[in-house]
């Protein structure tokens, strides 16, 4: 069940952290990549545990999506995930930028158009 819900939160983080505003490149990010630095978010985000080192992911994350095909191709990778993931609380999902201190002037939604991820 827990490898399931790992999809369904990264991408929604992801969505998030590929919009924010870093200098273009080429995209060097890839699926696992993306889950490996929000893993430790899972048992919050799913109401099984602490927030933990959830934050270090998200910050790590946010450093590593430096240029725009970076941003979307995690955004893309996440969004394709999420589709089958249940059981993740899309409010506090959406709540992890801001709870880490990470800025992002934009609101996490699977339906994010990855495509105008900047």
């Amino acid at each position: 069940m827990a490898g399931s819900m790992k999809p369904m939160f990264v991408v929604l983080v992801a969505v998030v952290l590929l919009m924010s505003v870093v200098p273009d490149g080429e995209a060097a990010i890839g699926c696992g990549s993306v889950v490996s630095y929000l893993n430790p978010c899972l048992p919050y985000v799913t109401g099984n545990g602490p927030l933990g080192g959830c934050c270090s992911g998200i910050k790590s994350l946010y450093a590593a999506a430096k240029s725009t095909p970076d941003r979307q191709s995690v955004c893309n990778c996440l969004k394709s995930l999420a589709a089958s993931t249940p059981n993740v609380n899309l409010g506090k999902a959406a709540g992890l930028p801001g709870q880490c201190g990470v800025s992002i002037p934009y609101k996490i939604s699977p339906s994010t158009d990855c495509s105008t991820v900047q």
